[in-house]
């Protein structure tokens, strides 16, 4: 047996994987991605649609459904992988391989669906569930730089703008800014995710023809379908108009809103890099971390270079579902797939990951106050040229000749 694991190592190592599963996202988010998750759902759904088909009048047995609900979890991925490149079709791949264990059931299984029925509404389950995972995540960032914030409040550190020291402000007003970012975050995640709808049962280009015929032209019967179906699935609305799949701008909000997230942090963690350069403020540090491993004494942001390596490679993703959506033609095109498969899950998949090491770097974040002090006393004569301006003015002076005269004294100090 251990003879057999390490082959098995040794193959996977052979093989490449993913450092986004393989390196570092958590265990909740690659099991919401995987391909177990995809396929059980995908039976999952095969299950609601005859359950709501049943319920709505079609000849459908309480053992055909039974069979189903006992073969949920058992697929046999081998089966369904020697069908598809049979068939060169994923779903009917997956539908003969669970027929094969449900006999009773087969004739009913995806009847009067289309691939999209199980796709379309998976990825939405998928999406719903991924936002299940992120958006508590980034909460627990925000409490914590909060806490940080509050703690650092009244601790005056030098302002920078263009990186250059400019008017006095705190350490926590400093994370006050980066605090609003996450929260307007927060605010769009929360909204992308609760206004995905389900797709439910639209047919093959999205006017229901299919379940119109099963249902003898009745309209309600498959308006009730349609509401059972999304109900059963724990959403409470479906959307309306869809073609073959609902439409691929849902993905430009959800990975535009990931996106911008991926932004945020990346100024939250280049702020903290700036710093650590400065020596005010550092990231967590273990005992025996090692900086580099030619010169000893270094302590790199080795946390915040990896949020910000990893948030541009969410900023670019964007790019992926807004140009599918343009060439979607018609009722649409399966040039969405492949790409779909990938950018959908790196998207929740790297702003998993980000958030974690934010969280982490939030929770240990070290100041040095001393190093502050230091730096504020010795910008602090030029710190002070703005109220002595408004003062010289107050008593008589003209604004600018002031300020021309202010800044000659201040660039002829800094060049001594």
């Amino acid at each position: 047996m251990a003879a057999k694991s390490d082959l098995e190592v040794d193959q996977r190592k052979s093989r490449y994987e993913s450092p986004l599963v393989a390196r570092y996202a958590s265990p909740e988010m690659a099991y919401n991605f995987s391909d177990k998750k995809k396929f059980t759902t995908w039976r999952k759904l095969w299950l609601i649609l005859a359950k709501a088909q049943k319920k709505v009048g079609l000849n459908i047995t309480e053992e055909q459904l039974t069979e189903m609900e006992t073969n949920l979890e058992t697929i046999d991925f081998k089966m369904a992988a020697e069908e598809e490149r049979k068939r060169r079709h994923d779903v009917m791949a997956h539908v003969y391989t669970f027929a094969h264990c449900c006999p009773k059931a087969a004739p009913i299984i995806h009847l009067g669906a289309t691939s999209c029925f199980v796709g379309d509404n998976t990825d939405l389950i998928v999406l719903r569930d991924a936002f299940d995972i992120v958006l508590p995540k980034l909460a627990r960032c925000i409490h914590r730089l909060s806490n940080f914030a509050a703690e650092n409040k009244s601790l005056p550190t030098l302002g920078f703008t263009h990186f250059q020291p400019a008017q006095l402000t705190t350490v926590g007003k400093r994370a006050s800014l980066w605090l609003s970012d996450l929260c307007m975050d927060l605010r769009n995640l929360t909204r992308a995710r609760d206004d995905l709808r389900f797709r439910g049962v639209k047919g093959t280009t999205g006017t229901q023809a299919s379940f119109l015929t099963l249902f003898d032209g009745d309209a309600e019967k498959v308006d009730e379908l349609d509401r059972l179906v999304t109900n059963l699935a724990d959403f409470k609305e479906s959307y309306i108009v869809t073609g073959q799949t609902y439409s691929r701008k849902i993905d430009v909000d959800v990975l535009s809103c990931l996106a911008s997230l991926g932004a945020s942090i990346h100024k939250i963690c280049t702020d903290i890099r700036l710093l650590a350069n400065l020596k005010e403020l550092e990231e967590p540090f273990e005992k025996d971390q090692i900086g580099s491993s030619a010169m000893p004494y270094k302590r790199n942001p080795m946390r915040s270079e990896r949020c910000c390596s990893l948030a541009r490679h969410l900023m670019t993703l964007c790019m992926n579902p807004l140009q599918t959506l343009s060439v979607q033609w018609m009722e649409r095109t399966l040039d969405d797939s492949a790409n779909r498969r990938i950018c959908l899950a790196e998207a929740f998949l790297t702003a998993d990951i980000i958030l974690s090491t934010l969280q982490n770097i939030s929770e240990g974040l070290v100041v040095y106050p001393k190093v502050i002090e230091r730096h504020i006393q010795q910008e602090l004569p030029f710190m002070a040229s703005e109220n002595i301006i408004m003062a010289m003015v107050k008593a008589g002076g003209s604004r600018q000749d002031c300020h021309e005269h202010i800044r000659m004294l201040s660039l002829r100090r800094l060049l001594m």
